[in-house]
């Protein structure tokens, strides 16, 4: 079934169709609440949060925006909602390195903290151009669509965009010159 007839027959009761659409869009749900929490438990909590909650609200979608739009927007506000209730925290647990045979290891390894680097970035900017950086660039959104997920005007989407761009730039600069961490 394509999306749209599933979202139709879901708001017409059909839970199979309704439990189909849900796990389409689970990892994608899940992948938004990590970025923007930057916790696994935390983005799991958001992301099962957020699944009861398109679950239970689907007839209250209506297709003025796109269904990823509608979906996204509630991610993000559990998400930001669950940020203001908790002070973020840093995870002990690192990902384990696994080093093949090849001569690519320096390549892997560098991208590899390259990568940290850039996922640390992220955590400190502010919650506002960190949800916009996670859907422009993480979730491939595009400025109306984060405009429309975010209820912000597409001219405050494009200035936090460029602010957080700045932002990044100069925590970068700091991170390849060893200072800030």
């Amino acid at each position: 079934m394509v999306e749209q007839q599933l979202i139709r027959a879901a708001q017409s009761g059909d839970r199979d169709a309704l439990i189909t659409l849900l796990r389409n869009i689970e990892t994608h749900v899940y992948r938004t609440a990590y970025y923007i929490l930057n916790n696994e438990q935390d983005a799991m909590d958001a992301s099962q949060e957020a699944l009861i909650r398109i679950y239970t609200k689907i007839n209250s979608y209506e297709e003025k925006a796109q269904f990823k739009t509608w979906v996204q927007r509630i991610v993000t506000n559990i998400c930001i909602d669950k940020f203001r209730r908790t002070k973020p925290s840093v995870s002990i647990e690192e990902h384990e390195l696994v080093f093949r045979g090849d001569d690519n290891v320096e390549r892997e390894v560098l991208s590899t903290y390259v990568a940290k680097d850039i996922q640390e970035a992220i955590e400190k900017l502010p919650e506002h151009h960190r949800a916009v950086v996670v859907l422009r660039y993480l979730q491939d959104f595009s400025y109306n669509e984060i405009a429309d997920s975010l209820n912000l005007p597409l001219n405050t989407v494009k200035s936090y965009l460029f602010r957080a761009r700045q932002q990044l730039q100069s925590l970068l600069q700091d991170y390849q010159k060893g200072g800030v961490r």
